[in-house]
């Protein structure tokens, strides 16, 4: 049987990922590797300058910083964030219902783009990559933000919302880009970056 090329690059390398989210657990599982979960919390502020990606790469990059005193030589550890931008607006976490509901009232009908930036970070490098993919939103009814907020709670997600959840069922007019990185991984350049650090 033929052995999953990536796990066969990993095979000398322990992958670390640096975050407690579901989601991003659920993509490198399927991507067939080895990996232990070890999230360290950080206090994600950034510079107010920075627009769009510039936000996801400072805070993945930020989210690798408790790691690198204690790496070993053959650890690799992967953070992540993901950013929702709307009209030169980052649209982070809501924190209650009424935020939640102002952020999809804010993207229905409209376009937006969603920047997930993934940094590696080991004991002699480190990289970071980012997928942009642009997705538009139906218009929403008042009714249709208010059930969906009630029964996904979707309080720990840029923007106010997970493209996997019933609002991405009923509610995706168009995406231009890959639909995981929406999800928070863009696990086809997870993959391309890990087989080439290691090449």
């Amino acid at each position: 049987m033929t052995k999953n090329p990536l796990k066969e690059k990993l095979k000398d390398k322990k992958i670390i990922l640096g975050s407690g989210s579901p989601r991003r657990k659920m993509f490198l599982e399927e991507l067939g590797i080895d990996f232990e979960v070890r999230p360290k919390s950080v206090e994600e502020i950034y510079p107010e300058e920075l627009r769009g990606g510039e936000i996801s790469e400072y805070l993945a990059k930020l989210k690798a910083t408790p790691f690198m005193n204690d790496l070993e030589d053959n650890q690799i550890v992967i953070t992540s964030d993901t950013v929702v931008w709307h009209n030169g607006v980052s649209l982070a976490k809501a924190a209650n219902h009424d935020e939640a509901f102002k952020m999809l009232r804010t993207l229905s009908g409209d376009w937006h783009e969603v920047i997930s930036s993934v940094c590696f970070t080991s004991k002699h490098f480190q990289k970071t990559v980012s997928g942009v993919t642009k997705v538009k939103l139906k218009d929403f009814s008042d009714d249709e933000i208010n059930y969906y907020i009630e029964t996904c709670q979707p309080f720990d997600k840029a923007g106010a919302y997970g493209i996997q959840e019933w609002i991405g069922m009923i509610g995706i007019s168009e995406i231009q880009g890959s639909y995981n990185n929406v999800v928070g991984l863009p696990t086809d350049l997870v993959y391309e970056t890990l087989i080439n650090l290691v090449s």
